[in-house]
């Protein structure tokens, strides 16, 4: 596994963010920390859903998916 496809979840108003990388927890780390720009106004994040990807080019269109209505509804789904 490659790249790892993610969903994270403000705990200040429940917005999702998706996002796709080689190293989940040293991104994770880099978005409550405030170093994300379109995620600093919202730490601290949590993280919702992972999925495995064996290329960028997949990762990146599974990321597109999770990021359309569908996907992202979908993901609203996993949230009690």
């Amino acid at each position: 596994m490659k790249y790892v496809v993610y969903a994270i979840r403000s705990e200040v108003d429940g917005r999702i963010y998706v996002g796709f990388t080689k190293h989940i927890e040293i991104r994770l780390k880099e978005h409550n920390s405030g170093k994300t720009k379109s995620t600093k106004g919202y730490v601290p994040w949590n993280l919702l859903y992972t999925e495995g990807c064996s290329s960028r080019k997949e990762a990146r269109k599974l990321e597109k998916y999770y990021k359309s209505g569908i996907g992202k509804e979908k993901l609203r789904n996993m949230v009690p």
